[in-house]
């Protein structure tokens, strides 16, 4: 944490921890102003966590989130109601201090300070915001008639599927002009995270910086995406800039949505709270399950879709496995809070996950959906939605509970003119092209493609676009590639073993390797071995890199 002072009122920060409101208070700070919203990243705390830290030092607090490239003129009036009211001097924090800074520039803006000044003293903070020079000086308006950049094709995403179609382009044109937008310094391997939170690997080993990742060649863009304007094919970026574009590729994934569970931010990472879908809490699952002598222990699955559909089982059954390899099991009740209303939805694997299931005496609990917690009670309440429809809440205690937060599209995709109705980028199933816009294409979890949520998929699908969007520049003359609905969940029942699951659309069997090697339905100590020693280097190696090695797209003519 590092106060970057824009003038004797005001500092902006990257991201802050409880830990660091005694230093702020001692530094003669008077209030903190969050204007970070909750749920943004995978290693970032509640504000909830920093206001009762702010609180216990003594300071003032503002919650003033402002979603990641999309500063509204109502955001601007908060933050300089803010400036004026707060006792001075005021500290405000985001991912990276960028928005705090660009709202006080409009701020200043909008009370007539000379652009010069503000721009000389942001610069002076560290902070370049002649991006919004355009935006102070014609009130806000965001002209798209001259761009900041063009590039053949951007890619909006440096995930999994962005650098993976960024790659898999590379590898047929190497003289391609690409461009990734995407405002993270670290990228994460997801799929280890199960494995963080079994002990199983190290959470240190799934992180790597997004520079050294972005392929060579490729235009970094380090910037959140504010909007679209495809009728102009321009991506309007935070701070207003405008990037256009020949091919749209749209890879951003999801988001994960904590506060749309009563409490939940409150408590996470405390009080038996932990969840495997966050980097930072990761470990603390494995430190729960460690710990864990005896009592009741909550697993939860929220609605479809989310990323991954089989990681809020996977824990289950780690955890189930260390309790019992360490003859806890028989001292420990296990809880399944299922908000569908089967254990999964390709029936074909269902018998030999119910083996685990009955050897680990879980209570399945189908149709009830995690709505509230309470961490210092030890409390959790779930709606119950029975058969004829009827809805009822349904308390119960834990001692640890594994949270898995509701999911969907980031607000900037739902509210664009790239999405359906349900808030997701509206592609052709097959073509993974968009319905209705010319020269717009989406992978990977952003996308409405009826297929699972896995970094499996977007392996598979990263090929298909890459093709596509060759084949409609006239870089290729083959026929469309075709992705098959592809998707992969290693399902970890014990340590030491998984049961693959590939299917396609439909629930339709996949496997990649023949039944007399790994029989996917069954459990598998080669699949255990794919998972935890093959998987990681191709990700990082191949599937990065553009080696699409058991990835080569169907073509039709």
């Amino acid at each position: 944490m590092q106060a970057k002072s824009i003038n004797k009122a005001l500092s902006v920060s990257e991201q802050i921890r409880a830990t660091d409101l005694g230093e702020i208070a001692g530094a003669g700070f008077k209030s903190i102003i969050c204007n970070r919203p909750d749920g943004e990243g995978a290693d970032q705390p509640g504000f909830s966590e920093i206001d009762a830290a702010a609180k216990a030092a003594g300071l003032q607090t503002a919650y003033l989130p402002v979603v990641s490239g999309m500063v509204t003129d109502a955001d601007v009036v908060a933050f300089g109601a803010a400036l004026d009211a707060l006792p001075k001097p005021i500290f405000a924090y985001c991912r990276t201090g960028t928005r705090s800074a660009t709202l006080w520039s409009l701020s200043e803006g909008s009370r007539g300070r000379p652009v010069p000044e503000i721009l000389a003293a942001t610069k002076a903070a560290g902070y370049d915001m002649t991006g919004v020079a355009r935006r102070i000086a014609n009130g806000g308006r965001t002209p798209t008639d001259i761009a900041d950049a063009t590039h053949d094709i951007v890619i909006v995403g440096g995930g999994a599927a962005g650098i993976a179609v960024a790659s898999s382009l590379l590898s047929r044109k190497h003289d391609l002009d690409i461009a990734i937008i995407d405002p993270a310094d670290i990228h994460y391997y997801q799929p280890g995270w199960t494995m963080v939170g079994a002990g199983v690997f190290d959470a240190a080993s799934t992180a790597r910086t997004m520079g050294s990742l972005i392929p060579a060649g490729v235009h970094w863009i380090k910037a959140a995406v504010a909007a679209f304007e495809p009728e102009k094919k321009a991506v309007i970026l935070d701070g207003c800039r405008v990037v256009r574009y020949g091919k749209l590729i749209v890879a951003c994934g999801l988001k994960l949505n904590w506060a749309a569970v009563e409490g939940l931010t409150d408590t996470l990472g405390r009080n038996g709270v932990t969840s495997n879908y966050r980097y930072d809490l990761a470990p603390y699952t494995w430190q729960l399950v460690q710990d864990m002598r005896k009592g009741r222990a909550v697993f939860t699955q929220p609605p479809m879709p989310i990323k991954c559909a089989g990681a809020p089982q996977k824990v289950l059954y780690l955890s189930a496995d260390h309790w019992k390899r360490s003859g806890r099991l028989a001292d420990i009740d296990i809880d399944f809070f299922n908000a569908g209303a089967v254990l999964f939805g390709v029936k074909e694997y269902v018998p030999a996950l119910m083996k685990y299931i009955e050897a680990f005496n879980a209570n399945l609990k189908f149709q009830h959906n995690l709505t509230k917690i309470d961490g210092p009670a030890r409390k959790a309440w779930f709606a119950r939605t029975d058969a004829d429809g009827t809805k009822t809440e349904v308390e119960t205690t834990f001692d640890m509970i594994h949270v898995v937060p509701p999911q969907g599209a980031p607000d900037f995709i739902r509210v664009s003119p790239l999405a359906d109705s349900a808030g997701w980028v509206d592609v052709d199933q097959a073509t993974l092209r968009h319905k209705t816009l010319t020269d717009v294409y989406a992978l990977g979890d952003v996308c409405n493609a009826p297929n699972a949520k896995t970094a499996a998929a977007a392996r598979k699908q990263a090929p298909v676009v890459a093709h596509n969007v060759l084949k409609d520049l006239g870089a290729i003359r083959e026929g469309d590639a075709i992705y098959d609905g592809y998707g992969s969940c290693p399902l970890t029942v014990e340590r030491g073993k998984i049961v693959l699951a590939e299917f396609g659309y439909g629930g339709k069997l996949l496997p990649s390797f023949p039944s007399w090697l790994i029989d996917g339905t069954q459990p598998s100590r080669l699949a255990w071995l794919l998972k935890e020693r093959v998987l990681p280097p191709i990700y990082w190696q191949a599937m990065l890199r553009g080696k699409e090695w058991l990835a080569k797209p169907e073509l039709v003519a």
